[in-house]
């Protein structure tokens, strides 16, 4: 990689800091997976300051190039937004360093508080800690909105397709693909026309000297970037056995109806249709794993909801909360705790090797049509109706944070959550907007912010304020 620094002559060489090593990402990859709170709205933002505006190794059109595509795929987007940009960085290796990190941090995290809420129930301090954070969340996430909006948005056409796709998740609660789908055709179609209203000038035609400026990375197609049918088949075949092989194993020594079996065959199934993000997914399985496996209560399945909130990490790690209290309640011939870390460990690997295996396969094919003019059309209408998504991932969080109750409004076509006034917390209103203080007014970095806060939500809770 090193060799796209140099090509540019002397010049690119002084002007430009070193390019990355495997080593250096490393920590990066650590920080930003510690950083990242706050659902997809709030990780995307992380990945945006550090990578794009901090570290400069990806240029901003080459961050929504690979963001549209994490966004078209099943899974955590931003878990899949890491892997890309570490493999684009580091090949193969540097893909599962990203990826990995970015999950590790919340594994630990729900694996933790699951020990604790398996053993002792809800423990105050903990949730304390969390609603401090929760509101420090909300001032990212809405700064998120803002700084990516500022720079997708471009052109009238683009501003009206994200807000139509805000109102229609939002107040029509219309699926995700379907409106994914509907923005891309729309991209292609005006783009085909002749219309720049959704133009991109992002692919790897650009001049070496432009592309230096926006980033380490350049805009080129990395070697390691290149398809093939060789290596397309043997990374299909690498991370379907990895995925696969050990759920067969566990079904064949185990039976359908273990608890381990169900688990595996479960959160695969989910690892091929959680599209829309982790709240449409997390809605299904919350039906079956309450109603059909039951493998907890209603108001544990929000308690586990609350956790991946609030602790870093994708939300949907949440299922590993699913298989935890799953195994816990059905050990069979294992302690109960055993079981139900392992059970919370498959989970996990079932949910997230496949990520690995949709970047690794799709990812090279999706550089090679960086160039293409009708595709950056699609994929720059896309990028405007995923601004609106974000938005309504700010609104929808805001909505469950700032307020302890909302009442939901199915009518007339509209399908969506009112907070009721009544029920606003103040002290999450006033916790949020000291967070918006010190972000926007005195530009204070995201751990002050995110420790300040959580050490406030302690406070009121030792305070019995709350």
């Amino acid at each position: 990689m090193t060799d796209i620094t140099a090509a540019s002559g002397p010049s690119a060489r002084t002007e430009n800091p070193a390019f990355p090593t495997e080593r250096e990402a490393f920590y990066v990859w650590l920080r930003i997976a510690l950083l990242s709170f706050g659902g997809p709205a709030g990780q995307i933002a992380v990945m945006h300051r550090i990578l794009v505006d901090e570290k400069h190794w990806i240029s901003e059109s080459r961050f929504l190039h690979a963001l549209n595509y994490c966004m078209l795929l099943p899974g955590p987007e931003a878990q899949q937004l890491a892997t890309y940009v570490g493999w684009l960085m580091h090949k193969t290796r540097g893909g599962i360093i990203a990826g990995g990190l970015f999950v590790l941090p919340g594994l630990i995290s729900i694996m933790a508080l699951s020990v604790i809420y398996a053993a002792f129930g809800k423990v105050g301090f903990v949730a304390a800690l969390f609603f401090g954070l929760k509101a420090a969340v909300l001032a990212i996430v809405i700064q998120a909105v803002m700084r990516v909006g500022s720079r997708a948005l471009k052109s009238s056409a683009s501003q009206a397709l994200a807000a139509a796709a805000f109102i229609a998740i939002f107040f029509f609660n219309l699926p995700f693909p379907l409106i994914v789908l509907l923005a891309g055709v729309i991209g292609f179609i005006v783009t085909q026309l002749g219309v720049s209203a959704f133009a991109s000038n992002s692919g790897h035609g650009a001049s070496s000297s432009t592309a230096l400026v926006d980033s380490l990375l350049g805009d080129e197609l990395p070697p390691h970037a290149r398809p093939s049918i060789a290596r397309t088949l043997r990374v299909t075949l690498v991370w379907l056995l990895l995925w696969l092989v050990p759920v067969a194993l566990i079904v064949m020594a185990l039976g359908t109806g273990n608890v381990f079996s169900q688990i595996g065959i479960f959160f695969s199934k989910m690892a091929m249709v959680t599209f829309g993000g982790a709240y449409a997914a997390l809605a299904y399985v919350a039906q079956q794993a309450v109603q059909h496996y039951h493998w907890l209560q209603p108001s544990e399945m929000l308690d586990g909801l609350g956790m991946a909130e609030t602790t870093p990490g994708p939300l949907i790690m949440v299922l590993q909360f699913v298989g935890f209290m799953a195994a816990f309640r059905d050990p069979g011939a294992l302690s109960p705790m055993t079981a139900a870390v392992l059970g919370g460990l498959l989970a996990t690997w079932v949910t997230f090797i496949p990520c690995f295996l949709w970047i690794f396969l799709g990812a090279p094919f999706i550089e090679m049509m960086r160039g293409n003019r009708a595709l950056a059309g699609a994929l720059s209408g896309i990028t405007a109706a995923v601004v609106g998504v974000i938005l309504n991932l700010a609104v929808w969080f805001a909505i469950h944070t700032l307020f302890r109750e909302a009442v939901p409004v199915r009518a007339m076509g509209l399908s969506f959550d009112l907070p009721l006034l009544t029920s606003m917390d103040q002290w999450a209103v006033l916790l949020a907007a000291g967070a918006a203080i010190a972000i926007f007014r005195f530009n204070a970095n995201m751990i002050a912010t995110l420790g300040g806060c959580a050490l406030a939500g302690l406070a009121l809770h030792l305070l019995k304020l709350m």
